[in-house]
């Protein structure tokens, strides 16, 4: 074999491994490539989770400190003897010695709104207004009070007058059962 030849056929070795480590290098880099996107996907992806709870909390944190805030007033609130006289006072009624408590019987007739508005808005409120112990008792004296219903009527109005007052009775004793409003 000449000279020539051999670098001929050394030329073509050094070529043919040239061409076989070129995809070789090219897929492991585009291997290398990959992992490094996935690796950097998957860090912004957690930066994100984290920024996100971060802003919850600190949302959360802003409301506590609010509310926080609030009680602390409502405690310097009731700290004030002018504000525990006024709740007092309208929360159960109480008055000064001296003083005589005035109970408004029809408050549409000092406000001017109709009964009957406030009626259809109770009505269609689902939730049941449950009166204080004392207004309960109030309540109770005035019932008491109360004149009982002529009798010489024919015997079908006492009949229904009486089955009205059966409803009453069972609907007052459903009521007295359940403790709502009624002090035992």
């Amino acid at each position: 074999m000449s000279k020539s030849s051999r670098t001929e056929s050394n030329g073509n070795k050094k070529s043919k491994r040239k061409s076989a480590a070129g995809p070789i290098a090219f897929f492991l880099s585009l291997f290398i490539v990959a992992l490094g996107t996935i690796q950097l996907v998957s860090t912004f992806h957690t930066y994100a989770l984290n920024l996100a709870e971060l802003n919850g909390l600190k949302r959360e944190e802003a409301s506590l400190v609010a509310k926080k805030q609030e009680l602390e007033n409502n405690i310097k609130r009731w700290n004030d003897k002018a504000y525990v006289t006024a709740q007092a006072r309208e929360r159960l009624g109480f008055v000064f010695p001296d003083e005589q408590a005035v109970q408004v019987l029809h408050p549409e007739a000092v406000t001017g709104t109709d009964a009957q508005e406030e009626d259809s808005s109770t009505n269609q409120s689902t939730t049941k207004k449950v009166l204080p112990w004392y207004s309960e008792l109030a309540y109770s004296f005035k019932k008491a009070d109360e004149p009982v219903t002529d009798k010489s009527s024919s015997k079908n109005d006492s009949a229904d007058s009486s089955s009205q007052k059966n409803q009453q009775d069972s609907q007052n004793n459903g009521q007295n059962t359940t403790g709502e409003g009624t002090q035992q």
